[in-house]
């Protein structure tokens, strides 16, 4: 009887969900567009800059330099004049603005060391600085290739043979859509499982409940189990559909164990979402408390950047999280294809702490229940 109640309470959940649709729109658009937009909108990349370029030289030399600004680092350059450069600057057409000055090709031949001035809109913080790199990179090869006739690389006392493993394309869209479906797995269960359970005390149907022989246990299984069931089927589909097919990220490891990890850590963030509910009175509340949980979580995490560059004792910290190990276990499956031998410890503590959560949520909703009866 009570594997029954926790059944038909969990289809219960289903059903009003299906009726909500800002929360349906809410998990296609994190597990498609949001995704998607994650995998190519990388901070870190330059990508598609608009440059103009001002040529008071008009040589072989500054056309070589012009052509070699092309997609997808940069757009195509637009040739401007002197009197135009500063003005499109501040209106925020352009990144970079380049200008050869006159004669500089015949400097340059002569022996007279040219300059080529630089103009960098520094309120695009990422583009500003990644983008002062690749022009300075690309403008000394064009002139080195053209001064010395021939493309080469300087001999060096030792050179660095590279093998990049698990992504030898570094490929940065591989990184940005992949713990975008992780942080979304976190958000969504706690969102879906934190308005379903304040949803109960606004509608007052917590009283319908509480006349039903159910108890919170029963409860609070069938509202994991629903949420946590659409949370991981929109992950399953994300990490094929999204991920595999329309990114063409490689997934190196086994997606069934990665989503038995999902399982376990939906499991700790969705008993972490009904403590949250119990302790909010309303959603706008929750959705403050949303901000000052989930942001550390994903943050510190080690899915933005390395744990090793944290602070000791954040680390320490983080490892009473959930998201420290599901991360962890997510790029050690996904990424370089490591199997249950290498992650099990990772999923041991998943279980350890979802069990702690579930305990401490399980006695603040008897609590709570207990005030409202």
């Amino acid at each position: 009887m009570r594997l029954a109640n926790i059944f038909h309470l969990g289809c219960k959940e289903l059903h009003c969900l299906i009726r909500d649709p800002i929360l349906l729109f809410l998990i296609v658009y994190a597990f498609t567009v949001g995704v998607y937009a994650a995998g190519i909108a990388i901070p870190e990349t330059l990508n598609r800059a608009p440059i103009s370029i001002v040529d008071e030289d008009d040589s072989p030399l500054s056309e070589r330099i012009a052509a070699a600004f092309y997609l997808p680092h940069f757009l195509p350059p637009v040739f401007t004049t002197l009197g135009e450069m500063d003005s499109r600057m501040d209106a925020g057409y352009d990144t970079f603005a380049i200008n050869i000055p006159p004669d500089f090709q015949r400097d340059l031949l002569a022996g007279r060391p040219p300059t080529i001035q630089l103009n960098i809109d520094a309120t695009r913080m990422s583009q500003a600085f990644t983008g002062n790199n690749y022009i300075q990179t690309i403008i000394n090869n064009e002139v080195s290739e053209y001064y010395y006739r021939y493309r080469g690389e300087s001999p060096t006392a030792a050179s660095l043979a590279m093998r990049a493993r698990f992504n030898q394309s570094l490929t940065q869209i591989w990184f940005g859509a992949v713990m975008e479906v992780i942080n979304n797995v976190t958000m969504l269960s706690i969102i879906l499982i934190g308005a379903s359970l304040i949803r109960e005390r606004e509608h007052s149907t917590v009283e319908h409940l509480l006349v039903m022989p159910v108890t919170p246990f029963e409860i609070m299984i069938s509202k994991s189990w629903s949420m946590g069931l659409v949370v991981l089927t929109s992950c399953a589909v994300s990490l094929t559909l999204v991920v595999q097919r329309a990114l063409a990220v490689t997934i190196e490891g086994s997606l069934l164990l990665f989503l038995a990890g999902a399982a376990l850590h939906l499991f700790a963030t969705t008993a972490l979402g009904i403590f949250m509910a119990t302790v909010a009175r309303s959603m706008p509340q929750f959705g403050l408390l949303m901000m000052l949980v989930l942001l550390p979580l994903q943050m510190l995490s080690g899915g933005v950047t390395p744990r090793e560059s944290m602070p000791i004792v954040i680390q320490h910290v983080m490892q009473l999280a959930p998201t420290t190990h599901f991360v962890a276990l997510a790029q050690t499956i996904l990424y370089r294809g490591g199997g249950i031998e290498v992650v099990w410890h990772h999923f041991l503590k998943l279980v350890i702490i979802g069990t702690i959560l579930f305990i401490l949520a399980l006695r603040r909703f008897r609590k709570t229940i207990s005030l409202m009866a």
